[in-house]
């Protein structure tokens, strides 16, 4: 049994080489370990308010894209007003070109209408004009066959002439 059981001497020694080596961890050892824990421990810290400061910067951006996608929204619908809008004023434009091109036909077809019906009417009387110089020629003719007649009918047109028949 004597191989289980230490000897005093052996626990003696056995002592100081522990508080030895503890006194070496304790000068020099625990605060290294310490140090280590402690700037790991800052690190988690620091990461964490990072990632605290990125999600808060995220959420931030998802705000900013949200506000700019309902702005650009707005200004497609502005956008699409105004090119509506200008395209009713120029449908509305060339309908009122087209309304002044057929007034301006019809008045100018009216004008030629018109002139040609004078041109007509002035041919017209030309021609019934002759007709009738002609009928009064024929007609005068045989009234007037002597001379006698001619010179009593020359007086008379004189006269109607003179008194402005």
């Amino acid at each position: 049994m004597d191989l289980l059981i230490p000897e005093v001497g052996t626990i003696i020694w056995m002592l100081i080489a522990a508080g030895i080596v503890f006194f070496i961890l304790v000068k020099w050892g625990f605060p290294i370990i310490t140090d280590m824990v402690d700037k790991r421990n800052e690190y988690i810290d620091k990461s964490l308010d990072a990632a605290k400061k990125a999600n808060e910067r995220l959420a931030g951006i998802q705000t900013e894209c949200d506000a700019l996608l309902k702005e650009t929204r707005a200004e497609q619908a502005r956008i699409l007003k105004e090119a509506a809008d200008r395209r009713d004023e120029i449908i509305a434009d060339a309908e009122n070109r087209a309304k002044e091109s057929g007034d301006k036909i019809i008045s100018d077809a009216r004008e030629q209408i018109r002139l040609e019906k004078e041109e007509a009417l002035r041919s017209l009387r030309r021609q019934v004009a002759e007709l009738s110089v002609q009928v009064a020629e024929k007609v005068v003719r045989k009234q007037l066959d002597s001379s006698d007649e001619q010179l009593s009918m020359i007086d008379r047109m004189i006269d109607d002439v003179k008194t402005g028949k």
